[in-house]
């Protein structure tokens, strides 16, 4: 089959990497549903300063126990926050690597220096992928516009060519605005199902 895109660009939280924090999260915060939870953190002050490299992991920490009036110390919130990526779902890698055989396939996530190498180092993800593009790296963060188009300009192609999968709804309208053509997955199963759809994997 067909397809129209030159790269496949995922998100990691959430599509290739299984997250806890978000129960911890709404217990510290009292935060209700999930969406809810990740349109506060993307909004956040302390989290955009941190995930944009313009902070260190301890002023993040202290400004965003600060920020939501968190009863936690800065450096125990460091150790939590450090391991709420669990790990690379089961299957993750067989589809990235299908994919690779049609497409460039790449990585971009809104991520910060605790988790960023053990994405690529710990959970070996830097040889999945073609293209590793990171937020705090970038200067810029989903789901702005910027962000987008920094990354549209380093893979040297045009938006309409690339395909994004994110969990984060804001994220995918923010891609979309962009001229990306972006859906909404969450985990391998419906990164699976819209490759399939999108002619980058054969049918079943």
């Amino acid at each position: 089959m067909a397809h129209r895109y030159e790269v496949v660009l995922l998100d990691l939280g959430g599509v290739v990497i299984e997250l806890s924090g978000v129960p911890i999260w709404q217990s510290w915060t009292g935060a209700g549903d999930e969406a809810e939870v990740w349109e506060r953190w993307l909004r956040s002050a302390a989290v955009r300063r941190f995930e944009s490299g313009r902070a260190s992991a301890d002023e993040f920490a202290r400004e965003i126990v600060a920020e939501f009036g968190l009863a936690v110390e800065p450096a125990e919130f460091v150790r939590e926050f450090t391991g709420w990526p669990k790990g690379v779902y089961d299957g993750a890698r067989e589809i990235i690597a299908a994919a690779r055989r049609r497409v460039r396939v790449g990585c971009l996530s809104n991520c910060n220096e605790l988790h960023w190498p053990r994405f690529l180092g710990e959970m070996g993800l830097r040889e999945a992928f073609d293209d590793h593009f990171s937020s705090h790296e970038l200067g810029a963060l989903k789901p702005d516009r910027d962000v987008f188009d920094l990354v549209v300009s380093r893979l040297g192609c045009r938006a309409e060519q690339v395909l994004f999968l994110d969990d984060n709804q804001l994220n995918v309208d923010g891609a979309r605005e962009a001229g990306l053509h972006a859906e909404k997955v969450r985990g391998p199963d419906d990164v699976r199902v819209v490759l399939r759809r999108a002619g980058v994997l054969e049918p079943v």
